[in-house]
């Protein structure tokens, strides 16, 4: 099991995570990133463009493992 770090950014503002998630399998990477993308939309819910917007997933090295748009809200 691996930790990662979730970010999300616009290219101006940025939702950093501390802590990280412990991720057994790197396919799971992405249905986290989604999920971790919607909670960010729910929590800046006064926003209502987020084309911009994409999670950005780290190893505790620091290396980019996975970029993922966030999905158009339902």
């Amino acid at each position: 099991m691996a930790r990662y770090r979730f970010h999300c950014t616009n290219g101006l503002e940025c939702v950093f995570d501390a802590r990280g998630t412990e991720i057994r399998a790197a396919a799971r990477l992405t249905a986290r990133a989604r999920r971790v993308a919607a909670d960010v939309r729910h929590t800046l819910a006064n926003r209502t463009d987020w084309s911009e917007w994409r999670v950005s997933v780290h190893d505790l090295t620091g290396r980019r493992v996975l970029v993922q748009p966030f999905e158009a809200a339902a």
